[in-house]
């Protein structure tokens, strides 16, 4: 694997003519395969295209379809009709250096299995705070949800093997959130990712960006809001028919939390499966059962427990046992019941 056999994509939307110098540059240090996604640009940038095309492949889409998709339309030709050893995907602006891009594309050469990831340090003060929020706060929720620990979480600088981009065409998300959708694959995919710290380079405050912090950041959110909602729905199921079979069979809190967690069990196993997790297994449900009985008896165990000391607030105390165990039930679920195999 050689430089001059990986392929710098490039999706772009009204790009400025800083793009010709990110093209020129990477030329100079030995790329020469280049794939450009017009993701619906305005006319007026038809001259910077044409510059383009001398370069490499413009593929167009008619209107704005959003980042994912302009980069699966370039994953999809680049396996179709390139031979490549492996695809490197930058931002058009000038806000990865030549030698930063150089530096993950050898990476991958001598790690021919792994996706490199150019990353950047946000503790430097040059990052705008909606930048460094947004990753921080995704950081921490792939690292507690799926055991993803990764410093940078938006970086566009992504050098792939070719071997690993069919998965990717499958992958979730249209517009930004397609980039988190992206890790989640790779580690539900038991891809490794190896991280390299790059330059930190924030043109005019990001100003050019075309991310939304509202719309773009509910979309990149959109599994945990999944699994928050199935997970509540659930727990709201539980713990009325808890409160309703408690008060039928005087005060049993083994009745009621047993035939309670029946229902609200497979509502939960069936919204996680086909909607969460979107596993097609259907072993997966001995693995969850098991789940659920070890996760009720915990809470038999602990709300008798707990009751038996206070005689009261029998609700409260399964809502604060429960909420514990829901958190820790998430983990097991991603991680041993709806894994996806290599």
């Amino acid at each position: 694997m050689e430089l001059s056999n990986i392929t710098i994509l490039i999706p772009t939307l009204d790009p400025t003519e800083k793009i010709l110098d990110v093209v020129e540059n990477l030329k100079r240090i030995g790329f020469c395969k280049f794939v450009f996604v017009n993701d619906g640009s305005s006319k007026e940038k038809t001259v910077i295209f044409d510059e383009l095309k001398k370069t490499g492949v413009v593929l167009n889409h008619a209107i704005n379809l959003g980042k994912g998709r302009a980069l699966k339309t370039g994953f999809n030709y680049i396996l179709n009709e390139m031979e490549t050893d492996g695809v490197l995907t930058c931002d058009d602006d000038g806000q990865h250096t030549p030698e930063d891009i150089k530096l993950v594309a050898e990476c991958m050469v001598e790690n021919k299995d792994e996706v490199i990831l150019g990353t950047r340090n946000f503790k430097e003060k040059s990052i705008p705070l909606k930048s460094r929020f947004g990753n921080v706060l995704t950081k921490g929720i792939l690292s507690f949800l799926i055991g993803l620990d990764i410093s940078d979480t938006q970086t566009g600088l992504r050098a792939i093997p070719r071997t690993h981009l069919s998965v990717l065409l499958n992958t979730p998300g249209e517009r930004y959130e397609y980039e988190t959708n992206m890790l989640i694959e790779f580690k539900n995919q038991n891809i490794r990712l190896r991280e390299l710290e790059i330059q930190t380079i924030y043109l005019d405050g990001n100003k050019l960006s075309h991310f939304n912090p509202l719309t773009d950041s509910i979309k990149i959110y959109s599994i945990f809001f999944k699994y928050i909602f199935s997970s509540l729905f659930s727990f709201l199921v539980d713990i009325l028919l808890f409160k309703l079979l408690f008060n039928l069979f005087n005060g049993s809190i083994l009745i009621g939390s047993v035939f309670a967690r029946a229902v609200s069990s497979f509502t939960n196993y069936w919204i996680n499966r086909k909607i969460v997790f979107k596993h097609s297994s259907k072993f997966s449900v001995l693995k969850y059962y098991l789940l659920v009985a070890i996760q009720l008896t915990l809470s038999i165990m602990l709300v008798e427990y707990i009751y038996g000391y206070f005689r009261s607030n029998e609700v409260l105390i399964k809502v604060i046992v429960d909420a514990v165990l829901f958190l820790a039930s998430y983990k097991i679920q991603h991680i041993f019941i709806f894994r996806r195999k290599k």
